[in-house]
C-alpha cells in the first residue's frame, strides 16, 4: 500500500460542522485540511475566499462562536462543536444585519473580495461594542487589507451602526 494511502485510512474522519445555523456531515482525510477548504470546496459556500493563505490578509475571515477567525489557517478538525458563522449566515436579503444594510446604503464596497474580513470583524466588534469608538474601530481592523482602498468607507459604515463620530 503507498504511502499516500496509509495515511488517507489512518486519518479518515466524519466531522460534524455547524455552519450557518445547520449541521453539515463531512469525511475528511487530513486533521490538518483548512476549514477554507471545507466552507469551498466540500460546502459549496461562495464565502469566505481564499486570499493569501497565510492569516494575512483577511479574506477568509469567518466567526466561530461569534469570534473572528482566519479559515485558510484553521484546521478543521479544531472545530469540535463550535458555531460558524459566514458573511452569509449574518442576514438575509430580507432582512441583513446592520452592518450588511449599512455597506449597502453607503456603497461601501468595490470589488468586494475582502469583504469577510471587513464584515465578519465588524460583525464580532458590534456584538461585543455595539458603541465602539472610531478608535475601537481601527483598532478590530488592524490586519486586515483591501487593495481597493475602501477603507475609509468601511470604517464610516461601522460607525454608523456603533454610533461613532
Amino acid at each position: 500500500m503507498q504511502k499516500s494511502a496509509l495515511k488517507a485510512d489512518r486519518y479518515m474522519k466524519a466531522l460534524k460542522l455547524r455552519v450557518n445555523g445547520r449541521v453539515h456531515r463531512l469525511s475528511i482525510d487530513d486533521p490538518e485540511m483548512p476549514l477554507l477548504y471545507a466552507l469551498r470546496d466540500e460546502l459549496k459556500l461562495d464565502n469566505p475566499r481564499f486570499g493569501c493563505g497565510l492569516a494575512q490578509c483577511g479574506a477568509c475571515t469567518v466567526l466561530q462562536d461569534g469570534q473572528p477567525i482566519r479559515s485558510c489557517v484553521t484546521p478543521t478538525s479544531s472545530i469540535g462543536t463550535a458555531e460558524i458563522t459566514t458573511i452569509t449566515g449574518l442576514g438575509t436579503p430580507e432582512k441583513p444585519h446592520p452592518l450588511q444594510a449599512a455597506f449597502a446604503d453607503l456603497q461601501v464596497m468595490q470589488c468586494g473580495y475582502c469583504v469577510n474580513g471587513w464584515m465578519m470583524t465588524a460583525a464580532a466588534l458590534v456584538k461585543e461594542k455595539p458603541r465602539a469608538t472610531l478608535a475601537e474601530i481601527r483598532e478590530a481592523f488592524e490586519g486586515i487589507k483591501c487593495r481597493c482602498g475602501t477603507h475609509m468607507s468601511i470604517i464610516r459604515a461601522v460607525a454608523s451602526v456603533t454610533g461613532a463620530a
